[in-house]
């Protein structure tokens, strides 16, 4: 019956029966933030982010402030680490050593705007050269602030260096160490409810 109503609708209408099953989007929190795109610096279209994970408290966050609130959060970054291995270490390596795209775990950034919170999210988001495409169709938008809270996890040079830390983070910073494994009932904004 279900089915029969889709292909009507499509019909009459001119509508797929996937837009007819479409999650309505999450609304996207405002924020003040000029998010450009890293290669053209053409503004960033936030509507082509994934309908999920748009509205989430740490995206709130983010989107107010331009601080990614996961960067220390436990619960963050065991799944950043997931997401990471899946859609980034291909041509960054496992631990951001770098393969055919750059390494992620030093004082160097072949876009110095990525030692920014904002800068490394339009980045992800929108892509830069070579063959770094935009991730905002394989990530939601806060997966992809738990993949930069990996990102900075795994980072090993002089603590100096990390512009991104605050100075009482920076007090407790210790370079990441390989095979740290993290309890999976850590409290956090990104512990599943």
């Amino acid at each position: 019956m279900r089915r029969s109503f889709l292909v009507v609708c499509s019909l009459v209408f001119g509508m797929t029966a996937q837009s007819l099953l479409a999650t309505p989007a999450e609304p996207l929190p405002p924020t003040s933030m000029d998010l450009r795109n890293t290669d053209t610096g053409e503004p960033l279209d936030l509507s082509n982010a994934q309908n999920e994970g748009r509205n989430t408290e740490g995206v709130r966050k983010f989107f107010q402030t331009g601080i990614n609130p996961y960067v220390e959060d436990i619960s963050c970054l065991k799944v950043g680490e997931s997401f990471f291995l899946t859609s980034c270490s291909g041509c960054h390596g496992e631990i951001g050593e770098g393969k055919i795209g750059p390494g992620l775990n030093d004082d160097y950034w072949t876009y110095p705007k990525n030692k920014t919170d904002q800068g490394l999210f339009e980045t992800i988001f929108g892509g830069a050269r070579a063959q770094m495409g935009p991730h905002y169709d394989d990530l939601t938008l806060d997966q992809m602030l738990q993949v930069m809270a990996w990102v900075r996890h795994i980072y090993k040079d002089d603590v100096n260096a990390a512009t991104w830390l605050t100075a009482d983070q920076k007090k407790k910073f210790t370079p990441f160490k390989r095979g740290e494994t993290f309890p999976d009932d850590s409290p956090g904004l990104c512990k599943a409810p």
